[in-house]
């Protein structure tokens, strides 16, 4: 086996629009806290190339990691299903997404973002030497909480020690998968961690420019052996928060370097105890697919637009203002820029069930098995009961941002996973994100444990 490393600075210029936090929220970044990084880790064996890219961002859209095969294509010859992006969903970057409001995109960093991204992959590439893996899998606790089914927030002094443990850690990811790289000689040349917790720690005051906890912690234990390159793989995060998050701007600055340094120790962990693991295959499966939509036919969504531009149209209305206590009216303009789309798009007559991708790579023991979305822990926890790799693990935001995955009790209880954050992408909601992605991801799997020594 051989494994390369790659990185390149994706740190967007200072002033740009920050995403995340509420909608048109003017959160212009002031300084960096932290730089942003794609980094890249190709593996080759017996003649078969894969390389996966992990970014400092918010999340990419399918047009990018488009372009970014087709360069990595043109200069390497590696196929579409060869080349993999993931984001870790940070909220201090700027909008790469599909995000309407979250953030101003800066055009400019867009257009010339796929050859950064690139440039990260073919350094890998270039890079490819003899290397053996080693695994590990360690506690990682006191990191997430769930926001979905753990309600009761504890106070912030009570976070921030040493000791402290959510009430229902089940409903949280609970351990640090570690993929170390080794040199022949046993030197350390690079790593990959996955969890699965949204990274965000800071709130909608905070204007530096920083990849949140899991970026922070990644450059701290790269620091820690001069050259080493890490990436942080998203897990499944879409119902689990960090646990400090929405404080005040001095609190949340501290607690980022806190939670960063829980998640550090527990890599560092992971790095020291990996063992050596058999690399049988590597492998690729990609897939474009479509997850069907809730059925809006043309008159619910002109009905639906008129609701939201009577609000709008409101004698009170503002660009501040709240009405009747609880209506946004910052977010209604999210949903009358969302619904005006989709309205123009069924009166072209254009489906309303935008494809998408899944995408698996399989590395000896352990399976990448990728979706765009932010996945809940119920739909990873069914995928990994039934997958059929000895290490499968559940990727959020590759190759493309949809929004949520909710479980299907969620999605019953509807509200922002469910019924929001479509319309925030511009799309309608999901009808059975739950089942048909554990569907999806299960068919990856199985096609990689079929997968012999070429890419299909």
């Amino acid at each position: 086996m051989n494994v390369g490393f790659g990185r390149q600075d994706i740190t967007p210029r200072v002033g740009v629009e920050l995403c995340g936090f509420g909608p048109f929220r003017c959160r212009h970044a002031v300084g960096i806290r932290d730089r942003l990084w794609a980094r890249a880790m190709a593996v080759e064996q017996d003649g078969v190339k894969v390389v996966l890219v992990a970014c400092d961002l918010i999340g990419i859209t399918l047009h990018v990691t488009r372009k970014v095969r087709a360069r990595v294509r043109q200069a390497a010859g590696l196929p579409d299903e060869a080349v993999m992006i993931c984001c870790s969903h940070t909220h201090s970057g700027p909008n790469t997404g599909p995000y309407i409001g979250w953030g101003a995109p800066d055009e400019p960093y867009r257009e010339t973002l796929h050859n950064r991204i690139a440039g990260a992959a073919l350094q890998a590439l270039a890079d490819l030497r003899p290397a053996e893996l080693h695994v590990a899998t360690v506690p990682c606790t006191g990191i997430g909480l769930n926001r979905e089914y753990d309600r009761d927030r504890p106070p912030l002094e009570s976070v921030l020690r040493d000791d402290w443990q959510p009430a229902h850690p089940e409903l949280t990811d609970t351990a640090c998968h570690v993929l170390a790289v080794r040199a022949p000689d046993g030197r350390l040349r690079g790593f990959a961690s996955y969890f699965g917790c949204h990274p965000v720690v800071c709130c909608a005051d905070t204007r530096f420019i920083h990849g949140d906890f899991a970026g922070v912690a990644t450059n701290q234990v790269e620091r820690d052996a001069d050259g080493v390159t890490g990436l942080f793989l998203q897990g499944a995060q879409g119902d689990v928060n960090s646990c400090v998050v929405h404080q005040p701007e001095a609190e949340a600055m501290l607690a980022l370097d806190v939670v960063a340094g829980r998640y550090a120790r527990a890599l560092r962990r992971g790095l020291a105890a990996a063992q050596p693991a058999a690399v049988d295959r590597v492998a690729a499966a990609l897939e474009t697919t479509v997850f069907s939509r809730q059925s809006w036919g043309l008159d619910t969504l002109r009905d639906l637009l008129a609701a939201t531009e009577a609000r709008l149209d409101h004698p009170d209305a503002t660009d501040t203002a709240v009405l009747d206590g609880d209506i946004d009216l910052r977010m209604e303009t999210v949903y009358a820029l969302a619904l005006r789309d989709l309205v123009a798009r069924a009166e072209r007559g254009e489906s309303l069930q935008p494809p998408t991708e899944i995408h698996g790579f399989r590395i000896g023991p352990v399976a990448l098995l990728g979706s765009p979305f932010e996945t809940f822990q119920a739909i990873r926890n069914d995928v990994v009961q039934a997958a059929r790799a000895p290490l499968p693990l559940v990727l959020s935001f590759v190759d493309d941002s949809v929004g949520y995955a909710p479980d299907r009790t969620a999605a019953a209880r509807g509200g922002y996973a469910q019924d929001k954050v479509p319309l925030i992408c511009g799309e309608l909601p999901f009808a059975d994100a739950h089942g048909e992605l554990v569907a999806a991801l299960l068919r990856l799997d199985q096609r990689l444990v079929e997968a012999g020594g070429s890419l299909s």
